[in-house]
């Protein structure tokens, strides 16, 4: 019986299972493999929750959303830090859960509302982003769908269109390295 290393058409198809991140692609906000700037501080998700119900009254994901794109897509906590931490706001009685089409809306308490005015004007969402550039990160997110794009055209193209598809990432590889080619001081040359 052969398993799945030994057949070497098995192995091929292997190749291109799995998620962007396998190609070296992004994968997460923060990148699992460096990448040009900074990497994005850890936020403050207890402190950002409370920040974030002074304003409205919303739902976990609601909140994920809202620090996604204030921080131009540099820190979107994941559900596992998210909910953790609005439970124990709400164990400390910091806040409220309403259970609201079978969704929790969560909103602040009198001692919440305390509690985030002892934190000032000063947001969360700009420790997680001060001195970042989010065009890092806009550049480096936007290489995963170019990836899964490819892995769609390697599985299911014909041969010919795959043939274009490798003409088409080196066309695009060429460009880039044209870009960085220029001089900084007239982007209008190449």
């Amino acid at each position: 019986m052969r398993t799945r290393n030994q057949n070497p058409e098995s192995r091929e198809r292997h190749r291109w299972d799995g998620p962007p991140e396998y190609f070296g692609f992004g994968g997460g906000r923060r990148g699992r493999r460096g990448g040009p700037g900074r990497r994005a501080r850890r936020g403050d998700v207890r402190a950002a929750a409370l920040a974030l119900l002074t304003e409205r009254p919303m739902h976990g994901y609601e909140m994920i959303q809202e620090l996604e794109e204030r921080t131009d897509g540099v820190w979107r906590p994941s559900p596992g830090a998210v909910y953790p931490a609005l439970q124990l706001l709400e164990d400390q009685g910091l806040v409220t859960a309403d259970t609201e089409g079978g969704k929790r809306l969560y909103a602040l308490t009198e001692s919440g509302r305390e509690e985030a005015t002892k934190a000032g004007d000063r947001k969360p969402w700009d420790d997680v982003t001060e001195g970042i550039d989010p065009t890092q990160f806009r550049l480096r997110d936007s290489l995963g769908p170019i990836a899964v794009a490819a892995r769609q055209v390697a599985l299911a193209g014909t041969p010919e269109q795959q043939t274009a598809a490798v003409e088409i990432l080196a066309e695009t590889r060429r460009k880039l390295y044209a870009l960085l080619a220029e001089d900084p001081a007239d982007p209008g040359t190449s």
